[in-house]
């Protein structure tokens, strides 16, 4: 018999996940977010700057949750992505390691929250969408951070527990040091595919 491999190291995605689903329970407007649904994941970035994507949310369907989009009048479909149990997924949320590791305790929960409020609130696989042309983030992006802002702090004020969190006030250097290394899901960025008719 095989031996079984275990792994070793910080699961930073798993902790990752389990705030998100504390955020869902105790955020209303996070409420309709079902995260077993939503696949929580990191991508590598090469250097530690400050300066790029700390996180994103991919949506798995198109304007209103539908399967597929018409450009140029081809239409295309997306890549599926399950998880173990054959669930498909209907958001991707990814954080880009190390430099969301390297933001401050309060930029890494107030960022996580961001991507959140992204998740349409029919959780359709879309995403939230607002009138005009700045449909992702309403007429201003500074007044969705700031929304997000407030969501953060309120889910704090709401004591969920320290231990759920703590890794949070720790940077990529200090992870590693304490655990010898960091691991968790990846995902390929998902393909666009043309349905021939």
């Amino acid at each position: 018999m095989g031996k079984v491999r275990v792994q070793t190291g910080f699961n930073y995605t798993e902790h990752m996940r389990k705030i998100c689903e504390d955020m869902t329970q105790r955020v209303a407007a996070l409420g309709h977010i079902r995260m077993e649904r939503v696949g929580v994941g990191f991508h590598q970035t090469r250097n530690r700057s400050s300066y790029g994507v700390y996180a994103s949310l991919t949506p798995m369907r198109f304007e209103n949750g539908s399967l597929t989009t018409v450009s140029r009048g081809k239409t295309y479909t997306l890549q599926r992505v399950v998880n173990s149990e054959g669930v498909e997924y209907l958001y991707l949320l990814n954080f880009y390691a190390p430099r969301f590791l390297e933001l401050d305790f309060r930029q890494k929960l107030i960022t996580t929250v961001h991507e959140l409020l992204h998740i349409s609130e029919k959780f359709d696989g879309d995403i939230r969408r607002f009138e005009g042309r700045c449909y992702a983030h309403s007429g201003s992006q500074k007044n969705f951070d700031r929304r997000a802002e407030s969501l953060a702090s309120f889910w704090l004020a709401a004591k969920p527990p320290e231990e759920l969190y703590d890794f949070l006030h720790c940077n990529y250097a200090t992870l590693v040091a304490q655990h010898g290394r960091i691991y968790g899901q990846r995902f390929p960025v998902p393909k666009l595919i043309r349905k021939i008719e």
